[in-house]
């Protein structure tokens, strides 16, 4: 499987009503195209105070393919809605992770 992450610093300013907006309109749309198995959202705990809060997105499909199927026939739609709300106000970067292993249990001896 592939984890598609993509981190957000967003501006103070507006990160209450933008982490409301993703919850209630960005990532129900990116999961209404049927790529994608589960989502979730993190929030950085031990951050610099540059007048921003960084999240991670992160969503996980079954394959590379899905994602690059996504990526070509969505997320520029998806994205520009994204871009035209927060203009000026966020900072994102994307990065591509395989899953290698899942809920992998610490043994005890």
């Amino acid at each position: 499987m592939i984890l598609y992450n993509e981190t957000v610093n967003i501006d103070n300013t507006v990160a209450e009503e933008w982490l409301q907006w993703m919850k209630d309109v960005h990532i129900p749309n990116v999961m209404q195209t049927g790529f994608f198995l589960r989502n979730q959202i993190c929030r950085l705990i031990d951050e610099v105070d540059n007048g921003g809060t960084t999240y991670a997105v992160q969503y996980t499909c079954r394959s590379l393919q899905d994602l690059e199927e996504y990526q070509r026939e969505h997320a520029p739609d998806i994205q520009e809605r994204h871009m035209q709300r927060y203009e000026g106000k966020y900072v994102v970067f994307s990065s591509l992770l395989e899953v290698v292993g899942v809920d992998v249990e610490r043994k005890t001896e």
